[in-house]
């Protein structure tokens, strides 16, 4: 009898989607326009980024949508246009459109766009999927540093 040893499986991160200097320019945009800590702003990206693109190759855009920790991170992406165009065509073939609308971001749309994001296998950092209902302590809702 043979036994396969398992592997762990490595999780994709969103920053590692674009160059690190794309990424370095896009964090450093996002906290300096939402006043957001360096390290927080850097995970907001790697969310947004994981997001997007779970967007665009899923073709669920219209039923995913960010929470209000990682929106900034979407809009960081749209506020710089050329380079958001570029990456949507040359990551899944299209330009993903923005298309705001009333959802309200209840604990189980979340909880579906976190698992349709792992389920790309991107690594999520729960604490940005959360509502604030959904807080307790000691768990951290992103109101400190890196928290």
């Amino acid at each position: 009898m043979t036994v396969a040893l398992e592997r762990p499986v490595r999780l994709r991160h969103g920053r590692e989607l674009v160059t690190p200097e794309d990424f370095n320019r896009l964090s450093a945009f996002c906290a300096d326009e939402y006043g957001l800590e360096g390290c927080v702003a850097e995970q907001v990206m790697d969310q947004a980024l994981a997001l997007v693109y779970t967007m665009g190759i899923t073709k669920a855009g219209d039923v995913m949508a960010p929470s209000a920790k990682v929106d900034p991170g979407w809009h960081t992406l749209i506020l710089h246009t050329e380079f958001y165009s570029q990456w949507c065509m040359e990551s899944f073939g299209y330009f993903l459109n923005h298309a705001p609308n009333s959802k309200v971001r209840t604990h189980g749309l979340m909880t579906d766009v976190a698992s349709r994001i792992k389920a790309q296998g991107f690594e999520v950092i729960d604490r940005l999927w959360l509502n604030p209902a959904d807080c307790n302590a000691p768990t951290c809702c992103g109101d400190g540093p890196c928290c």
